[in-house]
């Protein structure tokens, strides 16, 4: 299955038997082209992307409204030597990260604008359950260790329900992914049906940064540069954090694990502080919360830890790391990204080695039961 890699080691490095085996929660697999769907997708769809092609709740044809600084957001040597786009190649994948960095399970994050934006919701949630048959078809059933997830759109609740009740007969996904850049927050309870069918199977929810609603990325309207746009991603998440912790879904659905992927935590501590400053004077307007903000993050989220946060002093890092807790937060690369988190070097503070298995491994494999 996997290449046995024949270099030696760097100094950095440990013999794979001495290293601790990683769960990484952020992997993105990609699409050689849509002509990878074809057996997944119906006649009906596949001449109607051809005819038509995408109608994405953005202003611009199949890519971000913004121009990446590397293509497709890409590390520069993740380019399959045998052609194709990063992400695209599982053996070069197995080569370059998931072995010789011990990967012992890696959570597929599928990302494009042509799976969660679509206006068509029916077309969109033909492409979706094609992206999740794919992901099996090329990816888990031909390495283990890569766990796949239920895309949907939640703006077509009752498609997703559908998309989410055949997945779950098929029994090898291991959480429910929605996009946090939605019609409307995601709090609302019109979303709720998908979170009561996420708990009573008992999958977490993964809301991973990304997609479009049709909206401006930011508060402030659309930012002029990409770095802006790419700093509104932690900005997005934060908002949604106030919106499902204040509109009551960890309080309707107690047992529902919440997964924030890809949107760092440095921001948690003054969100937090500020829902529960704010509960405390309004608390007349929300009689369904019954205990503070902070109480249910502590209880309900997960954050994964792509992009670390990397201070100058690591004291601060440490001390983020406390106030979060060690036991909500879950290791991510983002591999193949830019922006990639090597677990050898990404946390540049101390560490005791049960802290670094709980993060790197334990807490992961206890959200996901495996």
């Amino acid at each position: 299955m996997s290449e046995v890699i024949d270099r030696p080691l760097s100094g950095d490095e440990k013999p794979a038997a001495s290293r601790l085996r990683i769960v990484d929660c952020d992997v993105h697999p990609s699409l050689r082209s849509t002509d990878d769907l074809n057996e997944f997708l119906p006649k009906r769809w596949q001449q109607h992307l051809k005819e038509y092609g995408s109608h994405l709740r953005t202003p611009y044809l199949f890519t971000t409204p913004y121009p990446r600084s590397s293509p497709l957001i890409a590390r520069r040597d993740a380019w399959p030597p045998t052609g194709g786009v990063p992400g695209s190649d599982l053996a070069f994948m197995q080569k370059q990260h998931l072995d010789p960095l011990d990967v012992e399970f890696g959570i597929l994050q599928v990302l494009d604008l042509f799976i969660f934006s679509q206006q068509n919701l029916e077309f969109g949630a033909a492409i979706q359950r094609a992206i999740n048959d794919w992901q099996l078809a090329f990816w888990s059933h031909r390495d283990p260790r890569l766990k796949a997830s239920i895309l949907v759109g939640q703006d077509g609740v009752d498609l997703a329900i559908a998309e989410i009740e055949r997945c779950a007969k098929v029994g090898e996904y291991i959480q429910i992914n929605v996009s946090p850049r939605a019609n409307e927050p995601l709090g609302r309870r019109r979303y709720w049906p998908i979170y009561e069918r996420a708990e009573a199977l008992d999958l977490p929810l993964g809301i991973h940064v990304g997609g479009y609603g049709g909206h401006a990325p930011t508060g402030g309207g659309w930012p002029s540069y990409y770095v802006e746009e790419h700093q509104s991603n932690a900005h997005t998440i934060a908002a949604q954090l106030a919106s499902l912790v204040i509109e009551g879904v960890p309080e309707r659905f107690p047992k529902l694990k919440i997964v924030f992927i890809e949107g760092g935590f440095g921001w948690i501590p003054s969100a937090v502080w500020r829902m529960d400053q704010h509960f405390e004077r309004f608390r007349s307007e929300v009689p369904h919360l019954k205990r503070k903000p902070s109480e249910y993050v502590r209880e309900s989220f997960w954050f994964t830890t792509q992009p670390i946060d990397e201070p100058d002093e690591a004291r601060h890092l440490r001390a983020l790391i406390e106030w979060v807790g060690i036991d909500r937060l879950l290791f991510s690369s983002d591999y193949p990204h830019w922006d990639f988190d090597d677990p050898r070097f990404a946390f540049k503070t101390p560490l005791t080695e049960a802290e670094r298995k709980k993060i790197f491994s334990t807490n992961a494999r206890a959200v996901y039961k495996f």
